[in-house]
């Protein structure tokens, strides 16, 4: 196995050198970038080793716009200081991370996952990978505009509980149980809203998970839910009520 670590402090590039040692010495460490530029350079001229240990936060920029600027093949464990709702970004996604300081046990246990993936390559996680990215550096949509008549309301993320849809118009619900009309697709919605926080539970609903307030089993192996403030009912598709339980789980 190839290996090579991108990390800009060189306390924390030695340790995970001498762990690595410890776990396997037939790994070979290739070498140890210290910034996006260098990066960059290196990966547009070298094979791409089998894993790449890649900090989230480095001097010149993060881990993100490395990849926003190299293809990458190889697989990535992530090493990251990130607090724990980060690090949820990364479980959610399937994206093995490394929280500092680097324990041997859990650089095991990453390096064991991926000798065990069938294909070795960074295309299936790409869409993942910019999902974390986006939720690191906080890039989710904070406020909505909201026309009202002739007038307009900006409505913060926190006060709202839900979205759905009625007859090809989109509706926010807040925590006051206001529906207001907003000129979105859900489709488009998903990608605006932080999936660690909404769900979108079926083709109408795109739900908050602090609005859940009851959940029952439903037959055909659904879901219902009961959602705050009005206690709305909704239907979890089949089809996503594993997904649904794996997200509230995370």
């Amino acid at each position: 196995m190839t290996v090579v670590i991108i990390e800009d402090e060189s306390l924390s590039a030695e340790r995970l050198i001498h762990l690595i040692n410890e776990v396997d010495v037939n790994i070979l460490v290739l070498c140890v970038l210290d910034s996006t530029e260098s990066a960059v350079e290196w990966f547009r001229d070298n094979t791409h080793p089998d894993v790449l240990f890649l900090d989230i936060q480095l001097g010149d920029g993060s881990a993100f716009d490395f990849l926003g600027s190299v293809t990458v093949t190889s697989s990535i464990i992530f090493t990251t200081a990130y607090d724990e709702y980060a690090i949820k970004a990364f479980k959610y996604n399937s994206i093995d991370y490394l929280l500092k300081p680097i324990e041997k046990l859990v650089l095991i246990d990453a390096l064991n996952k991926f000798n065990e993936l069938p294909v070795k390559s960074i295309g299936k996680t790409g869409h993942q990978l910019q999902t974390v990215g986006k939720i690191i550096t906080n890039e989710y949509q904070k406020r909505f505009l909201i026309k009202i008549g002739e007038q307009y309301k900006n409505l913060l993320v926190e006060d709202i509980t839900f979205f759905y849809s009625r007859a090809g118009q989109c509706y926010i619900h807040t925590g006051s149980a206001q529906h207001l009309p907003i000129d979105h697709s859900l489709d488009h919605l998903v990608d605006k809203v932080n999936p660690l926080d909404f769900f979108r539970v079926n083709r109408q609903y795109l739900i908050k998970s602090t609005s859940i307030v009851e959940i029952h089993t439903y037959f055909n192996s659904r879901l219902l839910l009961k959602l705050s403030p009005d206690n709305t009912e909704v239907i979890v598709s089949r089809d996503r009520v594993n997904d649904f339980k794996r997200w509230l789980d995370s």
